[in-house]
């Protein structure tokens, strides 16, 4: 008898399901069984499926109540193999797979669907043509041959399993969905808005602030339109190069106060507003549609929604259902943790492994107890500022910590030089693009942003000023890719470990990103999931990067309402 099989949905709506060896081939016959829920749940002792997409499979079996242990996403695996052979963009579908195995043309994937409101679809329209399960079966056995020629293949089949549990995951939180209170949203809107005027206009604080705008400039300035308001300052003998809100706070003039008000509630109206709130809050639920793995560094999305940039101020509407609470936990730290475990850097090992303040307490060592010049160089180091300051810093960082800086110099050196960079479980940054503006598209990340802050809360790499042309530009982000992939390997761990940890609970994971994961639960389960994730960080970090002295602590608050765990 054998725990795991493999199951492949077919054309007449039923199921083909199979017994697997040791290959990764069929230990018995192929099954066909109308009853896909039917077909799991009858099979308990099975701890694996191997299936060709979690998000194809996984939403019809939550649908009818059946949940599995574990599964392998053979179109995941195929994302993760192609860039580790720097093959990066090449079709990733199943159905390509099998066309490279056999030789034969190899189809375009299928692009994806934006996500529908209020819909409890896949995230994806089917890739490629309809695959028998034994073809199926024949690419996952030649996936289990190509993880064994990988670099490191232990931690590549790891990365594999981890990305495959991520993708249940993000299946069961959409499932889930985020308890969202529309009562509360509706009165903080109103509160921030003012009054809704009929026909869809933007509501009365808005045009009270774009009134103010104009009056200050002497003349009607559109504050929605970049191009109105730079001409505007332009009257006035202000140069400004964009209206983004570092530049024209520096500003003085009268308009700036109303002019960054007005984009701060006008961001909200138009991310969050009442069209948002009727669109995808559905019986007290936000379902955004989580994307596991969704940009080169592992970290993750969403499919519409917005659901990765809640405000600050909108987290009030997110509330826990009666009787039951919120457990917000926060990773602190995580990225230079995780250069201490990469690295091997034995200062900083020791520092990472200590319960007090790491920022703090790498300042106690090479910056004279200014923690604030600690964490500047610490961050310095990882994203790329090696000039001014962040020059004199860094070399101070490099006297005490000198592995560390040297293994993120080493990625940085590489990527400059075009080779291929890999997070510590494998997962492969994309071949060098044309220039660094294409690298920076390729990589997920934006140019142009107001700030970090909303790239960073996408799931996206953020580097201020990434307009180089250059091989430098993919220098910066390879170095920073080492870590925050490598952050992302161990975040889709502790994930997986938490999951299995609240198994047998009623608890449910209701929203990750990044460093911060949310679970709901009955109150009476609070201490035991808030014991869960930390014990979950700890294992996650021994299993991602074996037997080291850092810690991965979390802070955690158990709350009614996601705005008072801040």
């Amino acid at each position: 008898m054998t725990d795991r099989w493999a199951l492949a949905p077919a054309e007449d709506g039923g199921v083909d399901v199979a017994p697997l060896g040791p290959d990764g081939l069929p230990a018995g016959p192929v099954r066909r069984e109308s009853d896909p829920a039917g077909a799991v749940r009858s099979r308990p002792e099975v701890t694996r499926w191997v299936w060709r997409s979690t998000p194809e499979v996984y939403p019809r079996l939550l649908a009818t109540g059946v949940r599995v242990e574990r599964c392998y996403d053979i179109e995941d695996a195929e994302t993760l193999l192609l860039g580790h052979e720097g093959r990066h963009g090449e079709p990733r579908s199943a159905a390509a797979a099998l066309a490279r195995l056999r030789g034969g043309p190899v189809p375009p994937d299928a692009p994806q669907r934006a996500a529908e409101p209020g819909a409890q679809s896949p995230l994806f329209e089917p890739t490629g043509t309809h695959l028998p399960l034994t073809d199926l079966l024949a690419v996952y056995a030649e996936q289990l041959r190509r993880h064994e020629r990988t670099a490191r293949p232990d931690r590549m089949r790891l990365l594999t399993a981890a990305e495959s549990a991520g993708m249940l995951v993000a299946a069961e939180m959409n499932h889930a969905g985020l308890p969202w209170s529309a009562e509360v949203h509706r009165e903080l809107l109103h509160g921030l808005l003012g009054e809704r005027y009929a026909g869809g206009g933007e509501p009365r604080r808005l045009a009270e602030l774009a009134d103010e705008v104009s009056a200050a400039f002497g003349h009607r300035v559109r504050p929605d339109l970049p191009a109105d308001v730079i001409k505007a300052f332009a009257r006035a003998g202000i140069k400004v190069r964009s209206t983004r809100r570092w530049e024209i706070q520096t500003v003085d003039h009268p308009a700036v106060a109303p002019l960054l008000e007005y984009k701060k509630l006008y961001r909200i109206w138009v991310a969050h507003g009442w069209s948002w709130l009727q669109d995808w809050v559905r019986d007290g639920r936000f379902r955004p549609e989580f994307l596991a793995g969704g940009t080169v560094t592992g970290r993750w999305v969403t499919n519409g929604g917005g659901g990765l940039q809640i405000p600050k101020v909108i987290r009030r509407a997110v509330v826990a259902d009666p009787g039951w609470r919120l457990v917000v936990a926060d990773a602190d730290q995580m990225e230079p943790r995780v250069l201490a475990a990469i690295s091997r850097d034995p200062g900083l090992m020791e520092v990472a492994g200590r319960e007090s303040d790491l920022y703090q307490s790498v300042s106690d060592r090479a910056f004279s107890g200014d923690r604030d010049q600690a964490k500047l160089a610490v961050l310095g180091a990882v994203y790329g500022q090696t000039s001014g300051d962040g020059l004199k810093n860094l070399a101070a960082l490099r006297r005490r910590f000198p592995k560390a800086v040297a293994y993120v110099d080493e990625a940085a050196r590489a990527g400059e030089e075009g080779r291929l960079v890999r997070t510590w479980l494998g997962r492969t940054c994309p071949p060098a693009a044309g220039s660094g503006e294409d690298a920076a598209e390729e990589a997920g990340i934006p140019l142009g942003e107001d700030d970090g802050e909303a790239a960073a809360a996408d799931g996206q790499a953020w580097v201020p000023g990434y307009a180089s042309t250059n091989a430098r530009a993919r220098g910066r982000f390879t170095r920073n890719f080492v870590v925050q992939g490598s952050a992302a390997d161990w975040a889709l761990l502790m994930l997986a470990a938490l999951r299995q940890a609240c198994a047998d609970l009623k608890a449910e994971l209701v929203f990750f990103q990044h460093d911060e994961v949310i679970v709901h639960c009955p109150a009476e389960e609070a201490d035991t999931v808030v014991a869960a994730i930390r014990a979950s960080a700890e294992l996650a970090g021994r299993l991602t990067f074996g037997e080291t002295p850092v810690r991965f602590p979390f802070t955690t608050a158990v709350v009614e309402c996601y705005a008072d765990a801040k």
